[in-house]
């Protein structure tokens, strides 16, 4: 049986209650705070424990943990956060030793706004973002008038306005980036914007007319990214690979370095292509 730890939206609230009440402590130094984060020297045998959003990214961890931890002398414990802001916050005050969940463009954000300093050890898949509907069975069927729906959060908002222009549904400014907000469109096409959490995003797909949705929330209520979505994102060149990371200091941990050539490994390279299908890709060649 699993020793995942699921984290409901009641113990992500004290939880959050719990970590703002330790920051207050240490404001005026972010990494100050001591915990199960640990350096090379750490005790190998001692429980590596690992934040992650549930799918694919727990799915991952377990199968590493259920089938190739043991023989490799890992002690590994998943730690499972429904929300985008925990994970970072647990891993810099060491309350896990790391996570797996996010993209640099989020993590770069998520550093600069909150002071942490998390840092990326391997990528090891990317989730193609998606355009998904209820009622419009092609781009075509997205008209003036109609709503879509995207993420709140900075550098994932972006990357939705993005994919909605490279397939002709807005134009964006000339210069606008990564963290291109609503008010960077040029040319709405007679569309409106709604913007949502993302992980409500598949919960508002009646509500609208389209949804932009990350790959873990469409996984999760059970859409199929690689059929169901009107359109995906192109995996050449995409900058928004999921990466285990951990808090600057930590990278060289033991644990750390053994799970990271794990997720890394052919093993789990074909896990996540027979499981996902092409909803979830690997970030890596996996070629040893």
């Amino acid at each position: 049986m699993r020793k995942n730890t699921k984290l409901t939206a009641a113990a992500a609230a004290t939880a959050a209650l719990a970590l703002g009440l330790t920051a207050c402590g240490t404001a005026s130094d972010p990494g100050a705070a001591s915990g199960s984060g640990a350096n090379a020297d750490a005790d190998a045998s001692k429980a590596l424990v690992v934040a992650a959003s549930p799918t694919p990214h727990a799915d991952i961890l377990n199968y590493v943990k259920d089938n190739l931890a043991k023989k490799a002398g890992l002690n590994l414990e998943v730690k499972e956060f429904t929300d985008y802001v925990l994970p970072n916050t647990a891993t810099q005050q060491g309350q896990v030793d790391a996570n797996f969940f996010q993209h640099k463009p989020y993590l770069d954000d998520f550093n600069k706004k909150n002071k942490t300093t998390i840092v990326p050890v391997a990528d090891v898949h990317l989730e193609p973002l998606g355009l998904y509907s209820a009622s419009a069975k092609g781009l075509k069927d997205i008209k003036a008038g109609q709503t879509v729906a995207v993420p709140n959060d900075t550098t994932n908002e972006g990357r939705a306005l993005a994919l909605l222009a490279d397939n002709g549904l807005i134009t964006l400014k000339d210069g606008a980036g990564a963290d291109a907000k609503l008010s960077d469109i040029e040319d709405a096409k007679g569309l409106k914007f709604k913007e949502l959490e993302a992980a409500t995003l598949p919960r508002a797909l009646n509500d609208v007319d389209a949804a932009v949705i990350n790959g873990n929330y469409a996984i999760e209520a059970e859409l199929e990214p690689a059929t169901e979505a009107l359109v995906l994102e192109k995996a050449e060149g995409n900058p928004y690979a999921n990466f285990l990371a951990v808090k600057k200091g930590n990278e060289k941990d033991a644990r750390v370095q053994k799970l990271a050539e794990l997720l890394n490994s052919p093993e789990v390279k074909q896990y996540i292509e027979d499981t996902y299908k092409g909803s979830v890709i690997p970030a890596f060649g996996a070629a040893q």
